[in-house]
């Protein structure tokens, strides 16, 4: 069952959702902003929908089995830089709302899975999920994502159910066919793209003085994410980690006109 939400503002959107009665959401413990009182709050090792990380039926066994599979999550997890736990919401005695929010400014996308294609997303893009969506982390691509300058691990969700994503400043959808059937993207650009899309690394020319001259100077390094064959991409215009680092800097500006003090920066 399709799971209702309201998305609200425009440069820093957070989204309500209204769980009926049956009805679980799961979402990172950073996301998760405020609930109505009938909405039960759980937090959880295990990974959604009975799984591995891997999208395949969790295998039954004995408490050791069972302890080593969710260290193994939890492990995979704190690789992709997520929290160690999920924290999942479910209603009792009739439908609940509860809402999210994302980490950057700026706008959110609900992606209906309808069992037949997955979608895969950076780390800071996943929002919140129906339990019947599947979570795992797309070890596969470990090597292109560090090849990528960005040390991107993808996460991966399968299965059928709601998903939403978000990214900073203006959510931006391609479709690679449209351009010859390869895009390429700058690393921190990138917030999904469905499985029918083919992930790769493509180094920025020939390792010469201009070849250096953009990795110094180009903002990208000497590798472009490319994006190849037929389907929904996700981009968003403002990139990660220059946010990041304009929060940086203005909390050194702040630090060095009040003298540096803890409580002179409140």
């Amino acid at each position: 069952m399709t799971i209702k939400m309201k998305i609200a503002g425009e440069l820093a959107q957070s989204v309500t959702c209204q769980l009926e009665q049956g009805q679980t959401i799961y979402t990172n413990s950073n996301k998760f902003r405020w609930k109505t009182t009938n909405v039960t709050m759980e937090t959880r090792l295990s990974t959604p929908s009975g799984t591995d990380d891997s999208g395949t039926p969790a295998k039954k066994g004995g408490l050791l089995q069972q302890a080593l599979s969710t260290a193994t999550d939890v492990g995979k997890r704190v690789l992709s830089g997520q929290s160690l736990a999920f924290q999942w919401f479910r209603p009792e005695g009739g439908s609940g709302l509860v809402s999210f929010g994302g980490n950057l400014p700026g706008q959110m996308r609900v992606i209906e899975l309808d069992g037949t294609t997955g979608w895969f997303t950076e780390k800071e893009a996943f929002i919140c999920a129906e339990d019947s969506v599947k979570f795992g982390i797309a070890l596969s691509k470990f090597r292109s994502g560090r090849r990528s300058g960005e040390g991107y691990i993808l996460e991966h969700f399968t299965g059928s159910g709601t998903l939403l994503v978000s990214g900073g400043g203006t959510l931006i959808d391609l479709d690679p066919a449209n351009y010859g059937g390869k895009i390429q993207v700058h690393a921190g650009a990138l917030v999904a793209f469905a499985e029918t899309i083919e992930y790769g690394v493509d180094y920025v020319g020939a390792l010469n003085m201009q070849t250096m001259m953009t990795a110094a100077f180009g903002g990208q390094g000497l590798s472009l994410i490319s994006l190849s064959g037929s389907g929904p991409v996700i981009l968003q215009s403002t990139l990660h980690y220059n946010l990041e680092t304009e929060e940086r800097n203005e909390d050194q500006r702040r630090g060095v006109r009040q003298g540096g003090g803890l409580l002179d920066r409140l």
